[in-house]
């Protein structure tokens, strides 16, 4: 709008031979608007057969099919984008989905009504989740980017909000992702340029490879799948010296930020406490598995290590794939009803009262990998793609339940967390983490498990958003949607305003918040801690950043969103 007023001010003192050079200046800042202004939209087919095509010409999408009625519709709009994608979809509808950018969004509804024995439902994507970035590897479930790595199914880093993430930051070379596990695989593409082993590791089947790849494994390299902070650097080293971690702590002194360990033990030793509390010191934290012993037998009694040491977040299981459990109920060789991979559940597998799928459901026990109160976060781990089965067997495998592959994408996280503020406190991570994590207990079958899940399911969009926001002086920090009784956080805040709301701190929870701004108690907040707790809200206007944020090359636009901040 503020182009269009220059302009117009600008013609009024202009004489007539200017015209045309006005005219010129006016479509070429409208062009510049209106392709900032570009509608996304998911369409969905009526059928898997139905794929329209197109030609690329000047960066457009030309229809080229034989149906006159559909290209007469398309042929009256600029297409930029007109793709199958499994993002956004259902069961149902996984191979009937289409991801569409256009200069207008009325094509969705031109499309429904007019063309209507091709297409049955569509949905206009708000501006607000155009704030994505994807790498050229990202799959199936790629919208504005083009696949040119692996056809296989991410959907779990759409659950986690990865490409939300990626928006403000990819990694950095400089953040070294450490990892105490198996051989990683190194003559693979997305390893090769990027790790270096401090101590050689046994082959494991290629479970480090498999971890690696969720981490840190390359992204945008035409090849393979992306992993979390795919741009950071890889360390890696064996996982034996339970008792000492001395593999660990030489990682830190090499100035290591993040570690992963997925692997357990039983015993605890005081030495690895103290190793730890002393890599803590020095700026690591250490993110380890809970553990795979099923809840049947665990009973959430049963601890595992390091995941149970203080100053390590401990990470279970959670699913990520179908809406409702009607989505996806199946019926087993034996005839049962159950269901199976539903959003937010803690086990794996759902079954009925009295095989009855209209009776109240339950989570199966043996389904549930290693939860109990050490636990601090969860991640998905089911129908996962298994990149070590590619990466030393050339096979496409996905995973039944373990909790290996969940602690990497925490570990993922936190690179990418410190790639975007290489500054950010230690002591602060693991309560962004938490205060941007899914809360899950409104889900009925979660109940019987509540206190032994942590703060819900890692959100890896909301976690680095929020160290954006909490960092830039023109933005709001959000805390909202969890219930804290226990647990220390502690948070630094530079934005213009921390905002609290539909938020709970109460029994034994210890909150300290220092802010330079404004801390604003909104809406459905409870602040109310026992003897045992303490929250401590600050106004400290001398706070200053320690660093400039490290943003992604060409942020906050991305190929179809341009900001107009």
């Amino acid at each position: 709008m503020k182009n269009n007023y220059l302009v117009g001010n600008i013609s009024l003192s202009m004489h007539i031979k200017y015209l045309n050079v006005l005219i010129f200046l006016f479509l070429g800042i409208f062009t510049s608007v209106y392709s900032q202004n570009e509608s996304w939209f998911y369409i969905r087919a009526k059928n898997e057969i139905f794929t329209p095509k197109f030609e690329r010409i000047n960066d457009l999408l030309v229809y080229g099919g034989a149906d006159q009625n559909l290209k007469n519709i398309l042929s009256s709009y600029s297409i930029s984008e007109f793709k199958k994608t499994y993002k956004n979809a259902n069961k149902t509808s996984l191979k009937r989905t289409f991801f569409v950018v256009v200069n207008d969004e009325q094509l969705l509804n031109d499309l429904l009504l007019n063309s209507s024995e091709y297409f049955d439902f569509g949905e206009i994507i708000k501006d607000e989740d155009k704030k994505i970035f994807e790498p050229n590897d990202y799959g199936l479930t790629s919208t504005i980017s083009e696949n040119k790595g692996l056809e296989v199914n991410l959907d779990y880093f759409d659950f986690l909000g990865v490409p939300q993430a990626w928006y403000y930051t990819t990694g950095s070379k400089d953040i070294i992702i450490g990892l105490s596990d198996g051989e990683v695989e190194i003559t693979d593409s997305d390893f090769s340029d990027k790790t270096t082993i401090i101590k050689k590791s046994t082959k494991s089947n290629g479970h480090g490879s498999g971890v690696a790849s969720i981490a840190a494994g390359q992204g945008d390299n035409e090849y393979g799948v992306p992993g979390v902070c795919y741009d950071c650097s890889i360390y890696t080293t064996t996982y034996n010296q339970h008792k000492t971690l001395t593999q660990l702590k030489e990682l830190s002194e090499m100035g290591v930020k993040v570690i992963n360990c997925s692997w357990a033990t039983t015993t605890s030793y005081q030495t690895a406490q103290d190793a730890i509390d002393e890599m803590f010191e020095n700026g690591t934290i250490i993110v380890s598995a809970a553990g795979n012993q099923d809840w049947g037998k665990s009973k959430g009694k049963v601890l595992y290590y390091p995941s149970s040491y203080q100053n390590v977040i401990s990470v279970s299981s959670v699913m990520h794939r179908y809406r409702s459990v009607e989505e996806n109920t199946m019926i087993s060789e034996k005839g049962n009803p159950y269901a199976a991979n539903i959003k937010n559940y803690v086990g794996r597998t759902i079954g009925f009262k009295d095989n009855d799928i209209s009776k109240k459901h339950h989570i199966w026990p043996v389904s549930i990998t290693t939860l109990n109160t050490e636990v601090d976060l969860l991640a998905p781990s089911v129908d996962l793609f298994r990149y070590s089965q590619f990466a030393t067997l050339g096979k496409e495998m996905y995973t039944l339940e373990a909790s290996s592959s969940t602690a990497p994408f925490v570990t993922g996280t936190i690179g990418l967390m410190l790639s975007l503020n290489p500054c950010l406190p230690i002591d602060e991570v693991e309560t962004i983490l938490k205060f941007s994590a899914t809360n899950i207990d409104h889900i009925e079958a979660n109940q019987a498990y509540k206190g032994n899940y942590g703060a819900g399911s890692l959100h890896t969009g909301r976690a680095v958003k929020m160290v954006y926001d909490l960092y830039t002086a023109s933005e709001t920090a959000i805390i909202e949607n969890q219930k804290f009784s226990r647990w220390n956080f502690k948070l630094t805040s530079l934005s213009e305003k921390v905002l609290i709301q539909n938020q709970q701190f109460s029994e034994d929870v210890v909150f300290k918040l220092k802010a330079k701004n404004k801390i604003v108690i909104g809406e459905n907040t409870i602040i109310k801690p026992n003897k045992n707790g303490s929250i401590i809200l600050k106004i400290d206007a001398t706070i200053e950043k320690q660093c400039d944020l490290v943003l992604r090359e060409g942020f906050p636009n991305n190929k179809y969103y341009h900001s107009n901040n």
